[in-house]
This record gives structure tokens, sequence and C-alpha cells, in this order.
């Protein structure tokens, strides 16, 4: 074989080493290079020597678009890649976060904070390697996940993509890699990238490092801590990542002690790769070194040259290529970014597409087309639905359990603005990357799951905000869902954390009439008045369940009992945030691991 990189059986780092040699600075630069889909042409992939493509929240083929439309486009990207000069495959990247959750169809499984809540690392496991299939089947094999973030303040817009608040809880769930990736063989060496084969992806630890502590949860903001807490508290997940083969890990958009990330040298370079001895590629974030400067995107080249120099491999551009290359260039030709640094760059990137089995399988696999939301997974996900939830109370007043319901009732009253809303209750990244209401996808909605679940002769009665008149009918008793509407990252930012869509409202009018049970459909604590959860007579915090709303029926009308235990600290008011389960003034309203059961345990 005349290039040995080609070979298969050669070892990696020899392929690695033969490639590298074979390439212009140019075509090295455009390895580094991770474009969105919307201006990858077969042009500029094969001039640019693209290495990387991705798809925003969103960004699809077309809207609603299926796993096979997905495939037929990624396959014409990666044809165009293969006809440049040295044929190497594209890597396309695409937030698949709690199931491939941006192709139609696919199954949605529970936000992480859910998936806390289960404390089943094997359960997690099982719902990466299902997850996996159905990315694979899009002809996707990279996925920007897990989110390893540890909470420390729920007025962070992206709590719901942390396990928890507790660092070995999010230690635990680092199983999904495991799932994502396979599983590493023994005598692979610590840190190096791993891939198992065809129906596995690279996945993705993020954000590095200290996202989830930023100061009032403000996303993207400071986390203000000495090393030794960071490192304790913030960087521990990252440590079972690296032992379980991760192949890439995400700069965060936050900062250290104002120290900005992706531009951090010693936490990047020095401890990421050198002490950790992290093997993989570090990615930046969606413009993360436009964030660099103020105002952003302003003295790029200044970004390039100190992101680059930090450690960063692959650069999330995404829309502004043409300057990218032409910049760090001209800072490879000054000198102000070493060549050793580029190659450095480069033979990280090439080992994971090589250990990904890229260079021989670049194209997608059809025949796992039929994995998409097919029953198995869905099944998997009502697992994870049922254990994820976590009962908060069950019963007035000391007096005996109103849970589980009774399925033969006369007549029920469903209600709330998350009763019938699929789109609510999958949450953010869900077909588009906030998120939005309604069908959005395939999948059965709380109210769905409730006539499925009653018996024949019970009357299902639905109205969002009931009128005077229906509550002063006569009902055996209510079902209130209530909660968050979608949101992601900044958009989620939240002061107040107090239940929207009248939600309060709606609980009281309901609960004042008749017997009512409340889920809650959020993706962190929200602010629940002493006098609302005195009125209930059940109340379940549901998290940010995913498609599969049979998984809350299976556990309220007892065919399965409750397991889910809190992921968090439940506040009782914003002032006491943020808080610290090992402080001695901590005085929640539920306290982290929290969870009732039928049979009245905690």
């Amino acid at each position: 074989m005349d290039c040995l990189y080609r070979d298969p059986a050669a070892p990696v780092e020899a392929r690695i080493k033969d490639l590298l040699s074979r390439m212009s600075l140019k075509e090295k630069i455009g390895q580094m290079t991770q474009i969105e889909r919307r201006v990858s042409t077969a042009e500029v992939i094969r001039d640019y020597s693209i290495g990387s493509i991705l798809s925003a929240g969103g960004s699809g083929p077309r809207d609603n678009a299926v796993a096979s439309e997905w495939a037929d486009m990624i396959d014409g990207f990666q044809r165009a890649a293969l006809e440049s000069r040295l044929g190497i495959p594209i890597i396309y990247g695409i937030d698949a976060v709690h199931g491939n959750n941006s192709i139609y169809g696919a199954t949605i499984y529970p936000h992480n904070i859910g998936l806390g809540a289960t404390r089943d690392a094997e359960l997690v496991e099982r719902i990466g390697a299902a997850t996996a299939l159905e990315v694979r089947a899009s002809a996707i094999p990279y996925t920007f996940a897990p989110c390893v973030a540890v909470l420390k303040d729920p007025r962070w817009g992206r709590s719901y993509e942390s396990y928890s608040e507790h660092t070995d809880i999010v230690r635990k769930m680092t199983s999904i890699i495991t799932g994502l990736q396979g599983k590493p063989p023994t005598g692979l060496p610590n840190g190096y990238p791993f891939v198992a084969g065809r129906n596995n992806v690279i996945a993705c630890a993020k954000h590095f490092v200290g996202d989830g502590g930023t100061e009032k949860g403000i996303n993207e903001g400071d986390t203000v801590a000495s090393y030794e807490d960071l490192e304790k508290i913030h960087m521990a997940p990252y440590l079972d990542c690296i032992s379980r083969g991760v192949c890439t890990v995400m700069a965060s958009y936050s900062s250290w002690n104002g120290r900005r990330m992706h531009a951090d040298h010693f936490l990047l370079t020095e401890v990421l790769k050198n002490k950790l001895g992290f093997k993989g590629f570090v990615i930046s974030d969606w413009e993360g070194l436009d964030r660099l400067s103020n105002p952003r995107g302003s003295n790029y080249r200044y970004c390039i040259s100190v992101a680059v120099n930090a450690g960063i491999d692959m650069i999330m551009v995404p829309f502004n290529y043409e300057k990218f290359t032409d910049d760090l260039l001209a800072l490879v030709d000054s000198g102000e970014v070493s060549l050793a640094r580029i190659d450095d760059a480069v033979e990280r990137i090439l080992r994971v597409k090589f250990m990904a089995g890229l260079f021989e399988h670049p194209f997608s696999d059809r025949s796992l087309l039929h994995f998409v939301g097919c029953k198995l997974h869905r099944e998997i996900a009502r697992e994870a639905v049922r254990k994820s939830l976590v009962l908060l109370k069950n019963g007035k007043n000391g007096t005996k359990a109103f849970l589980p319901l009774d399925r033969s009732a006369k007549k029920i009253l469903v209600a709330g603005s998350h009763a019938d809303d699929l789109g609510y209750q999958c949450g953010g990244w869900t077909s588009t990357w906030h998120g939005s209401s309604g069908r959005i996808t395939i999948g059965t909605t709380i109210l769905d799951a409730i006539k499925e679940a009653v018996g024949a002769d019970t009357e299902v009665v639905y109205e969002q905000y009931p009128t005077p008149e229906t509550l002063n009918g006569k009902f055996s008793y209510a079902i209130v869902a209530v909660g968050e509407g979608p949101f992601a990252e900044s958009l989620g930012d939240n002061s107040e954390l107090t239940i929207p869509f009248n939600g309060n409202e709606v609980i009281s009018s309901v609960s004042e009439k008749m017997s009512t049970l409340v889920i809650l459909i959020a993706g962190r604590p929200l602010v629940i008045e002493p006098k609302i959860l005195e009125k209930v007579d059940a109340l379940i915090a549901a998290w940010l369940p995913g498609t599969e709303g049979n998984g809350i029926t299976d556990i309220v009308f007892g065919d399965h009992d409750f397991s889910g235990r809190l992921p968090v600290s439940w506040f009782k008011n914003i002032d006491q945030l943020p808080m610290n389960a090992e402080s001695n003034s901590y005085d929640p309203l539920f306290p982290l691991g929290f969870g009732l059961t039928y049979g009245g345990e905690e």
C-alpha cells in the first residue's frame, strides 16, 4: 500500500505520522476547522480540507427531516471530503444530548437532571448505547455530549444539562460515555481516545471546566474558586471521562477567577493534557474564540492566537472559515503560533478519526435506520422516566397516601400548560436549539398516557385552564401538569424561578375544588409557595421527561413504585441561593437525596 495512513492494519500513531508528513500547512489548518453545514459546499470542503462540520440546534436538511434525509446530506459532505487531495474524512458533529434530539422521530430521553435523579449508572450507559445507534443511523459519528457540569446554582440556564449538584453523582453518570463510545479494552493507555466500532460515536465531555459554578448561575459567567475547589468539585468528573477513553473535550465559555477558559493555557494544556494525560482533541464552543474580545469578534487574529496557543485544537468557527484560515496562516508565518502547536492539534484530531474508523467506514450504515425511535429504545426511555420521578408529597396533613391513583375512577380532570404539550415535556435542545411547544416530534404526552392507562369506563376531561363551570363539576380527582417552557443556555438564566404560565393559579383553583396531583415539568427546582404545597394532595418532580409520557402513568397508577431521589437541593426561596448541602445553615424545602416511595420512606 503506497500510503501508510490508508492501511487499517498499521499502528494508529504510524498512520498519523505518515499523513501529517504529507499535509500542507493550509490542509493542517483545514483539519482544525469546524464549519456549520449551511456554509458547507463541496467546493469549500475540498478547497479548505475542512476537518469537521456541525449542525447547530435545529439546522438540518429541512424541518422535521428524518434520519435517512440526514444520512443523504452527510454522505454528500463526506464524498466531497474524500475527493480532496489526501481524502481525509470529515467528522460530523451534533448536539445529541438527550437522544438524537435534532432528528424527527428519534427517541427523546429525560434530560440529564432527571437521569441524575435515577442514580442508575447502568441505565445511563444503556441510554448512551441506544443514542449512539440512532446518531449513527443518521450518518453522524460525533455527539457534543455529555455535559458533566456540577450544578451549584439553579438560576443557571443550563441547569437541566447537569446530572447533579453533587460531584459524586455526576462522576457516576459518566457511564454514558461507555454507552456512547463502547468499553475500552484492558491495556488502552489512560487518556487515549477510544471508539469501539460502527455502532458507537465519538463523545465529548463538556464544558471544561467550572461551567456549573458561575456566580449567581449566570451563563458564560465567572466561577470564583480556589484551584483546589475547582479540581475537587468541577474537574473530578473529567478524570472518569478520560479513564473511559473520551475522545474530545469542549472548552467552556465561562471564566475561572476572571480568566477566560478558551484562553487558559494552564487549565487546557498544563492540567488537562499534561497532568491528566488527555490524548484526544479539545474543541472550542460555538464562536468561542469570538467571545475573547470586546466587542465580540473584533481583533479576531488575537483571539485565534490566544486560543490555539492555550490548547484549543479544533475551532467551531462556524461561519467565518476564510478569515480564520487566513489569520491562522499569518500567525504561523509570523511565529506567533508555532508549527509544533499546529502539528499537535492535527495529530490529536487525526488520532480520533483513525480510532473512530472513519477512514475505513466514512459513510452511513443504512442498516441502522430501523433503530430510530424503535420500541426497544422507547422502552428504555420509559424506564428512565419512571426511575427519574421524585415524589415530594403524598397525602395531606399526615392523612393517608393519595397515590397511587385509582385508574377505574369515574371521572378525572386533567389540566395545566404541560399536560398535553410534547415540546414542553422534552424541553430545550429538542428539534431546535431552544425547543418549542406542541407536537414537535413523535411521542406520548401526559394526557395521551393517562387516556391509555385508565379503565374503559373512566371519563377523562382535559382543559388547560379549567373554567369555573368545569371546576364545579363532580370529579374523582385532578391531575395538573405545570412547569417551565423550553429554553437553552442564556435564554434560561432566571433570577426568580417561579412557575410560569399562571401555574400557581391553576394549581390553586383546581386543588380548592378537588383532590389534586401536581406534576411539575421543569429542568430545575422552582419556587413552591407554602400555601400551594399545603393545598395539593401529591406533588411529583418529573424534570424534563422527553417523549415517553407513559413512564409517568406507570408510576402514578401504581404499576411501579417511586425510586427517584433529588439530584439537587430544593430551596424554599431565591434568597437561599446558592445552597450548600454541607453548610451548617442548610435549610432546604427538600434536601438533596429526598424522595418518597409508596411505603413512605425517604
